[in-house]
């Protein structure tokens, strides 16, 4: 089956994951934009897309949890990761005037990241799936009265002004994005694994697991818990560490954990993305 695009997310033209993509890929890239993120990971698998690109986590609204629910139900794998800076704009029809928007409409992490401003000139916060999909809503429905939060790519498209440019609260707003594919990439100069488990009911249960990576000297940088769909009050935990899936110290602590784990799954060995160098501390 020929693929539809080379890279599959979440969104329409003008969203943040695409600008995010053409960033990555560059501005030549293949794109293609779904509804859901289910239908994201459902492209790849049917080889619809090659790639898959989701939103992972912010530095301000935290873990998407979305997304890693769907990498432990799907067997596509993590092959790389990007970090993204986000600067939200306030998008309206040409001519508008902020005293004359009441309401402002985005995707609720956009609206969340964006408080501050929304309270300082008294805007109305009207959740919508997509940040690209308010400012389409501003031009074809001709809201006067009405403003979008979204990125300035999508003020282009659908020919808004931009009223305010970077209205965000916290100036490190950055999205970290999966990539997502079928198989594993060769190991790069710096490389993370991601994988998830599940402990028994026993007292110190989550401690004897995390202690492999100390024992192998492996630094972790990620770790959360998610509550099992179909076991009430159990929970998965996810976790990210340095190193390759074949590093001897990664396939030893692997194997020491599939001992004391109820059960593990790798979602992916894949290179380190780059932070912004401003982010570097």
């Amino acid at each position: 089956m020929a693929k539809s695009c080379y890279v599959a997310y979440q969104g329409e033209k003008g969203a943040y994951s695409e600008e995010a993509i053409i960033q990555c890929f560059g501005s030549e890239v293949d794109t293609c934009g779904f509804e859901t993120s289910e239908e994201v990971v459902e492209a790849v698998q049917a080889n619809k897309a090659e790639f898959g690109f989701l939103p992972a986590e912010n530095s301000i609204a935290g873990t998407i949890t979305q997304t890693y629910d769907l990498l432990l139900e799907s067997k596509l794998t993590i092959v790389g990761e990007y970090y993204f800076r986000i600067h939200h704009n306030l998008l309206a029809l040409p001519g508008v005037s902020i005293t004359e928007i009441t309401n402002v409409y985005s995707h609720p992490h956009a609206l969340a990241q964006c408080q501050q401003f929304l309270k300082k000139y008294s805007l109305k916060p009207l959740p919508e799936w997509d940040t690209a999909g308010s400012a389409r809503k501003i031009r074809q429905e001709n809201l006067l009265t009405s403003a979008a939060i979204a990125s300035k790519r999508a003020a282009q498209i659908h020919n808004l002004q931009v009223l305010f440019e970077s209205i965000e609260d916290v100036s490190h707003n950055t999205t970290r994005f999966f990539i997502l594919g079928k198989g594993e990439v060769a190991r790069a100069e710096k490389s993370k694994t991601s994988i998830l488990f599940s402990v028994r009911d026993t007292p110190g249960a989550l401690l004897h697991c995390l202690e492999v990576f100390a024992t192998y000297g492996l630094n972790l940088t990620k770790i959360e818990s998610r509550p099992e769909r179909n076991r009430p009050w159990h929970y998965i935990f996810y976790l990210d560490f340095e190193g390759y899936i074949e590093d001897p110290p990664v396939e030893q602590a692997l194997v020491q954990l599939l001992k004391r784990a109820l059960f593990v799954k790798v979602l992916g060995s894949y290179p380190e993305g780059a932070l912004p160098e401003w982010q570097k501390t």
